[in-house]
């Protein structure tokens, strides 16, 4: 089913769940130990049903169909797998080498997204103390 829709509905799909997935992670400040899929998944469907133009164009049998979720769960997992197999960029390692030297913040990153939160927080805590 999920092969079905549009090339452009996948492309949305796939990008509503690595927007939900930042925000989740954002939310439980990448703290592995606090990971619930679950808790994901719930975030997700409220993304999705306030900010995916995508979930509108469902129909109610691909809403309701359990094929269409399984292949949901299997592109959310392969996403996710995706999102935490993207290593962090040259830029981003020496910024975060820079601003945890500044800040005195040793914090382990391991992908990319993370690696780009950890670059926000950082960057913030350094404007709050110049302030």
């Amino acid at each position: 089913m999920l092969k079905d829709l549009s090339a452009g509905v996948k492309i949305s799909i796939t990008r509503s769940i690595n927007i939900a997935f930042e925000q989740y992670m954002a939310d439980i400040k990448w703290e592995e130990e606090r990971f619930a899929m679950a808790d994901f998944m719930q975030a997700w469907r409220k993304y999705i049903e306030e900010n995916a133009s995508w979930y509108e164009q469902l129909t109610p049998e691909q809403r309701s169909s359990e094929e269409f979720h399984s292949e949901l769960a299997n592109k959310i997992n392969e996403t996710i797998n995706k999102i935490l197999g993207d290593e962090p960029t040259e830029e981003q390692i020496a910024q975060l080498d820079k601003l945890q030297a500044e800040t005195g913040d040793e914090t382990f990153y391991s992908c990319k997204l993370e690696a780009k939160y950890l670059l926000e927080k950082l960057e913030a805590d350094v404007k709050k103390k110049s302030n």
